[in-house]
C-alpha cells in the first residue's frame, strides 16, 4: 500500500502498551534516547509498518528466517513510508536465537512465532535477555482449548501424508469440502476460520505448519517463569473479565477469587479461545492507581495516539470500538495537545477537571506521565 496503513493496533505502540502496563508513560525530557523496538519474526511486514508508523523516531530491528518473507516486507515499508518515520529502521534475515548482541530494547514485538519453534522456552529466554531492564515484551501463543478442532485437522491431515507444499495444501482444501456438511471439524472450518484461511499461506500455517506447540494458562504460567520473566498483563484484558461470561451471583462470586483463580475459570468457561496474547517484563511492573486528585491534578497529560478520527466526539477507540466523548472529555484532550507538559489542573478547565480525567483513563483515551516509570 502506498502511504501509511489503515487503522493501527495499540499494542504496537510503544507509548500506549506503557500506559496499559503501568497506567502511566514516562516524562519526556530533552535529549531521551530513541525508544529501540524489535520485531522478532516480522514476516511479511505488517506488523513492522505499524510499529515504524506507530513509534516515529524509534530504532527498529525486524528479523525473520524467510528471505521471501522480508522481501515483501521491504516493499511493504518503501510504499507505506514507514522507514522515514523512524530514525533507523533495519530488515535483516536472522534467527531471533542469534541476536545477542543487538540488545537491549525497550520493546520486543513477537507475535505468532514462539509456539512455532522447536523449542520455544529457548527462543523465550533469548528474547528475555534482550530486553532493557524496563523493556516490556508483547507475545502471542495458541492457546490448547479454542484449537482443538485445528489439531485433530492436524493430525488427520499428517496421517492421510499432506506436506506444508502445493499437494498437501490441495489435500487440506479438499478435506473441507468432502466432509459431511455436519462435521464438526468443517463447521469449526467454516464459522471460525474461514475468512482467516482464505490466503494460502495462512492456511498452510494454520493446518499444514510441522511444528507447533500450544498451552494452557498453567503451562503458560510455568514457561514465563521458566524463562526468568515476569507476566505484566494480557493484551485483551476484556477477554479475561469475568462479566464477559457471568452475573449476578456467579460474578459476585467470580470476584471474589484471586486474580489468577478468575483466568482459570475464564478459560474453563470459554472453550474457544484459541490464543494468548500478554505482555511480559524483566521485573514485576509498577501500576500507578490515580486514586489521589492531587496527584492525579498534578500530573501532565497525553492524548492516547491510537484514536481513528480525531478530532472529533465521534471516533474508535484503542481497540477499534466506537466511542463517544462528551464536550468536556473533548475539550481535556485538546488542552493537554496545546499544553503539552502542563498539569492537568493549571489547564484551565474547571473543578470537574479530575472526574473528567479519570474517566478517560478508564477508558484508555488519555495517558498520565510519572518521572518513575520506565521507558
Amino acid at each position: 500500500q502506498d502511504g501509511p496503513p489503515p487503522g493501527y493496533n495499540w499494542r504496537w505502540c510503544h507509548e500506549s502498551v506503557l500506559a496499559a502496563v503501568h497506567g502511566a508513560v514516562p516524562t519526556r525530557t530533552e535529549g531521551d534516547p530513541p525508544a529501540r523496538i524489535l520485531d522478532a519474526g516480522c514476516g511479511t511486514g505488517v506488523s513492522t509498518d505499524f510499529l515504524c508508523h506507530l513509534n516515529p523516531g524509534s530504532e527498529v530491528l525486524a528479523v525473520d528466517i524467510s528471505g521471501g518473507a522480508l522481501d515483501v516486507a521491504r516493499e511493504r515499508l518503501m510504499r507505506s513510508g514507514g522507514a522515514e518515520q523512524v530514525r533507523r529502521l533495519r530488515q535483516e534475515q536472522r534467527s531471533l536465537l542469534d541476536l545477542a548482541e543487538e540488545g537491549p530494547f525497550d520493546y520486543i514485538n513477537s507475535v505468532g512465532v514462539l509456539h512455532h519453534l522447536r523449542d520455544p522456552l529457548a527462543g523465550l529466554k533469548a528474547l528475555g535477555a534482550l530486553l532493557a531492564d524496563t523493556g516490556l515484551m508483547h507475545l502471542f501463543l495458541y492457546a490448547d482449548a479454542g484449537r482443538w478442532e485445528i489439531h485433530r485437522t492436524q493430525r488427520a491431515l499428517n496421517r492421510l501424508g499432506a506436506d506444508a507444499g502445493a499437494d498437501g495444501l490441495r489435500l487440506g482444501r479438499d478435506l473441507f469440502q468432502v466432509l459431511p456438511e455436519g462435521n464438526r471439524l468443517r463447521l469449526s472450518h467454516e464459522t471460525r476460520w474461514l475468512i482467516d484461511t482464505a490466503a494460502d499461506a495462512n492456511f498452510a500455517d494454520m493446518y499444514l505448519h510441522p511444528q507447533e506447540t500450544s498451552y494452557d494458562l498453567n503451562r503458560l504460567f510455568a514457561l514465563i517463569s521458566d524463562a526468568g520473566l515476569q507476566f505484566a498483563g494480557f493484551s485483551n484484558p476484556a477477554v479475561w473479565d469475568p462479566e464477559r461470561l457471568l452475573s449476578g451471583d456467579l460474578l459476585e462470586r467470580a470476584r471474589s477469587l484471586s486474580q489468577r483463580e478468575q483466568w482459570l475459570l475464564i478459560e474453563d468457561l470459554d472453550p474457544d479461545i484459541s490464543h494468548f496474547e500478554f505482555f511480559v517484563a524483566k521485573t514485576q511492573p509498577q501500576t500507578h492507581s490515580w486514586n489521589d486528585d492531587d496527584a492525579l491534578l498534578s500530573a501532565c497529560g497525553r492524548r492516547q495516539p491510537c484514536l481513528w478520527g480525531w478530532p472529533s466526539t465521534s471516533l474508535l477507540g484503542p481497540d477499534l470500538e466506537p466511542i463517544g466523548l462528551s464536550p468536556a472529555e473533548l475539550g481535556l484532550l485538546e488542552a493537554v495537545e496545546r499544553q503539552p507538559r502542563t498539569a492537568l489542573g493549571s489547564l484551565g478547565l474547571g473543578p470537574e477537571t479530575a472526574s473528567v480525567a479519570r474517566d478517560l483513563l478508564a477508558r484508555r483515551l488519555l495517558l498520565l506521565e510519572t518521572a518513575g516509570t520506565g521507558a
